[in-house]
């Protein structure tokens, strides 16, 4: 409402001749690039902000359809957001670090990383594109580091093109001024600046220790990276000998670990090695001496019930190796090959020429070598047997994880610290998640951690550590002394830069200094992305305005599968820097599942485009579809939706275009002028139409809390319900009086009569596009464009509010409405089921309606009648027998649901007891 009295002044421009969705994406995309109408407007007030923290996509990965999904839900709340007066921050970032760009860089171009290689300028890839064919290792040229980061930022931009033209398309409000890339100059300085911080607060610490390891991408993996997998294997049934050579058997479905055996471990509880504990046996082949312990994590119904403790072949080797204080004994390389050298704790020469065979073997191989080594001693009780273990992956990787000891980065999650831990959960708490059940795998994440954040990874392309060490007069890091920028200085590069008091001579020289190689973990930046887009820490007036006018944010959408990274950790950062939750609320996006109600994935080979049915149905379409869809439950690709929603589009511009047309049409009805329309609510007089102003007034209440309740399934459910309604009952049932057409008695309705149906028109049909733009955003516009010809765009319109329409009914029911609806629908029945025109004329009529139904006829029966081409009489009969036959049969069928007396009456309302028909109207010849 533009006006005190509510009074919307409509700029009318001349109507197209033909309507359609098509082309509108490219017509409104200059339009609003234009106009900047999505730009943040940098209000500095808080309270007048609505921050939005855009998950930044992982440019190297594969456009498919849950893109548009999950991206829809959020900018359907962002246009919300801004129509109810918010100076919206919707900014848009690159995820382009880390493992998924590496590796599709090094299949891209054909190039890997050697360190030992200098940078060459003129460097030219052996490929540009290698048609999806994966290129073997053997074959990838080396190349600099430098050179490798040149060709990761050279790829990911062309990625990014690809991404920012779906989300144009799409019709995203993004703010493209406010785009970053996780591996930038900004958000680089921001993540070291952050380490930096947590480093001199102690949350930041280096460690050797026993750690998860990747041996095809050759780095570290945090807990929060893991997947666990069924991976085939044989359980080996293996001899331990006590000193007088008594066997006591354990299975393994390793034994290629045998020779870093430290003891065998069995449950406190288990009676069938109580009287064995503290005892000593020896290892088959290798006849290290090792103690039998208890632990109660061992299990007692697993294989023999006892086991035998490698440092390390899993995670619980780690736990029993750290509880019992068991010596550490490591056979496997980074590269997941055995060492090169026999270790001193086997003194055995015959177990010491076993072990030399299996020196840098895969440890398949050395499986193998130990396996038939036991056959000849006998210490294999029988053949192996076939078993599925599950074992944890990288989530990105495709070979079993191995567990190395190595020195890396640890962040303080809670993981140790059960103070931290427990502040973290209260934290969760404070936020409000949509849906509300996600809150429950946020709390079992954090209660189940069992160590500290790995942030370090021993790759190329991310964030480097801003770090040095100071190397002693015999080369040698001192690791305990690292040596720091100071944060006016970042982002720095340690392989490139120099510290403070030292020189680029004194590199890796005694004396002199040695770089920190290591990288960031992606997540550790990504975590950071809350203060990245709002500018934290960063100096300048101007910086710190935004922060404060954006910070905490509100909005934090996201994937339900990446709580335990991306959601927990960035609350672990803003804990731990900001002393507060990073936004207020979290939305958690499901699934898309493919019609075989499969979730889709490359690997299974069903991931649609989402270029394709953008294309082939419209934006406004797919946007339809996708927002249909609750938050937190999977939902599934259905073109069959997405053409319910070209419809919608389709008939809100129809729709549109009759109601702008009425009074500018010439006996031609071709649309004259341009034209000033006034529509006021006051100006809405009769019942029926005053019963539209009490229905929309009810929805826009109930859609603007569904809304604030980032329940955008619920709000457009209600919205498109009443457009059905509106433009089925409402239109049909006032056009001919808004026309100002007589009656079947030659009566002219009143010019009062009039204005309030082409009000009503007009209202609704403005309403409509305000209510419907944050889901059609093009076919919104279009016909607001008609509307409201320069007054700036449907997107920075008011959102309605109800109170103007509540005032506008004067009291009148929505019902109605429905049962004016409920008895056009009836007399069309009776000619539908006569097989002859809706034009023609019905005699007589007799409606049988419920008490409700019959005065909500009486009070529009002049509007009933016309739509229904009735020229005779209708006769009401209140609730006469007919109706109570249906009724009855209608709460029987229904009555196992709760509601079933109140489906019942709304079903039977209205039904025809006789009827009579005339002729049917002559056919016109065809010209």
């Amino acid at each position: 409402m533009t006006d005190q009295d509510n009074t919307i002044t409509a700029n009318l421009t001349p109507l197209p001749d033909k309507v359609g969705v098509d082309g509108l994406e490219d017509k409104w995309r200059k339009t609003w690039d234009e106009s900047g109408v999505y730009k943040f407007r940098n209000t500095r007030d808080r309270k007048a902000v609505y921050s939005i923290d855009t998950p930044p996509p992982t440019v190297s990965g594969h456009l498919h359809v849950g893109h548009v999904f999950s991206y829809t839900h959020t900018d359907i709340i962002a246009r919300f957001k801004r129509m109810q007066g918010f100076d919206v921050f919707y900014p848009m970032g690159w995820d382009d670090n880390g493992l998924p760009t590496e590796r599709r860089v090094q299949n891209y171009y054909g190039v890997r990383v050697d360190t030992s290689l200098k940078y060459d300028p003129d460097f030219k890839p052996p490929f540009e594109g290698t048609d999806g064919k994966k290129i073997n290792a053997k074959d990838q040229v080396p190349v600099s580091r430098k050179n490798f980061i040149e060709l990761c930022e050279r790829l990911t931009k062309e990625d990014e093109k690809q991404f920012e033209e779906l989300w144009r398309s799409l019709g995203l409000s993004i703010d493209w001024s406010q785009t970053y890339h996780t591996i930038g100059e900004h958000p680089q300085r921001v993540a070291q600046k952050a380490f930096l911080r947590n480093l001199a607060r102690g949350e930041a610490y280096q460690k050797d220790a026993p750690g998860l390891w990747d041996v095809t991408f050759q780095t570290a993996v945090a807990q929060a990276e893991l997947e666990s997998r069924e991976y085939p294997g044989f359980y080996h049934k293996i001899a331990f000998r006590f000193e007088d050579g008594t066997p006591i058997y354990i299975e393994t479905t390793r034994p290629e670990l045998l020779a870093a055996c430290g003891a065998l471990i069995a449950n406190p509880e288990d009676d069938r090695y109580k009287q064995y504990f503290g005892q000593y046996v020896y290892s088959p082949l290798f006849k290290v001496k090792v103690p039998i312990l208890a632990h109660p994590a061992a299990e007692m119904d697993k294989g023999a019930g006892i086991a035998m403790c490698c440092t390390f072949g899993d995670v619980t080797d780690v736990e029993w190796w750290r509880d019992l204080k068991l010596p550490t004994r490591p056979i496997i390389q980074r590269n997941g090959r055995i060492i090169m050298s026999v270790p001193d704790w086997i003194e055995d020469p015959q177990g010491r020429a076993i072990f030399e065979e299996t020196e840098g073997k895969t440890t398949f191989s050395a499986r193998k070598i130990i396996v038939d080594h036991l056959r000849e001693s006998g210490d294999m009780d029988g053949e192996p047997k076939p078993t599925t273990r599950m074992t944890n992956f990288y989530e990105k990787g495709d070979k079993p994880l191995e567990i190395v000891t190595s020195r890396q980065w640890y962040l303080k999650n809670g993981g140790t610290d059960k103070k931290l831990n427990a502040e973290l959960i209260e934290r969760g708490n404070e936020l409000n998640f949509h849906p509300d059940f996600m809150h429950v795998r946020y709390d079992n994440w954090v209660n189940g951690l069992n160590g500290d954040w790995l942030i370090s990874r021993q790759r190329f392309f991310g964030v480097p550590f801003p770090l040095w060490y100071p190397l002693d007069a015999n080369g040698e890091p001192d690791y305990e002394h690292p040596l720091t920028p100071r944060e006016d200085q970042l982002p720095i590069d340690p392989t490139n830069d120099v510290p403070e008091g030292y020189d680029e001579s004194q590199r890796d020289q005694p004396n002199g200094f040695t770089a920190e190689k290591d990288i960031m973990d992606t997540w550790a930046t990504s975590s950071l992305t809350p203060q990245i887009v709002t500018h934290w820490a960063e100096p300048g007036e101007e910086n710190e305005a935004l922060f404060k006018a954006t910070f905490p944010m509100d909005l934090r959408p996201q994937g339900q599968d990446i709580i335990r990274t991306w959601l927990f950790s960035s609350i672990d950062r803003a804990h731990l820097e900001n002393h507060c939750l990073p936004w207020a609320n979290a939305t958690l996006s499901g699934w898309i599942l493919d019609p075989d109600h499969k979730k889709m994935s490359k690997s299974k080979g069903n991931v649609v485009v989402p270029n394709k049915p953008i294309k082939q149905f419209g934006a406004d379409a797919v946007r339809y579809w996708a927002a249909s869809a609750r938050l937190g439950l999977d939902a599934t690709y259905d073109e069959g939706q997405m053409k319910i929603g070209r419809r919608l589009a389709i008939k809100l511009l129809n729709a549109t275009k009759f109601a702008l047309a009425i009074g500018r049409e010439d006996e031609n009805h071709h649309v004259g002028s341009p034209a000033v329309a006034q529509w006021n609510p006051a100006d809405v007089t009769e019942p029926l139409d005053r019963a539209v102003m009490a229905k929309m007034a009810l929805v826009i209440r109930q859609a603007t809390n569904a809304l604030n309740s980032y329940e955008h399934s619920k709000a457009l459910e209600v919205i498109e319900s009443f457009f059905w309604q509106f433009c089925d009952d409402y239109i049909e049932l006032v056009k001919n009086r808004a026309y100002g057409t007589a009656d079947s008695t030659g009566k002219t309705p009143s010019e009062a009569a009039v204005k309030s149906a082409r009000t009503t028109l007009g209202l609704g049909l403005d309403t409509f596009a305000r209510l419907l733009a944050p889901y059609l955003p093009y076919a919104t516009e279009e016909v607001w464009s008609w509307m409201h010809a320069g007054e700036g765009s449907v997107h920075r319109a008011a959102w309605p509010k109800p109170e103007p329409y509540e005032q506008a009914a004067f009291k009148v029911s929505p019902d109605v409405l429905t049962y004016a609806g409920e008895a056009l629908a009836a007399l069309r029945k009776i000619k539908s089921e006569a097989k002859v025109s809706m034009k023609t004329p019905i005699l007589s009529v007799t409606l049988d309606a419920v008490d409700d139904a019959a005065d909500s006829i009486k009070s529009t029966l002049g509007d009933i009648a016309e739509a229904g081409r009735v020229v005779g009489n209708i006769t009401l009969v209140r609730a006469g027998a007919a109706i109570k036959a249906v009724k009855k049969a209608a709460a029987a069928a229904k009555s196992a649901a709760e509601n079933a007396k109140n489906e019942a009456d709304a079903a039977v309302a209205v039904i025809v007891k006789d009827s009579e028909l005339g002729e049917p109207p002559a056919k016109k010849p065809r010209k």
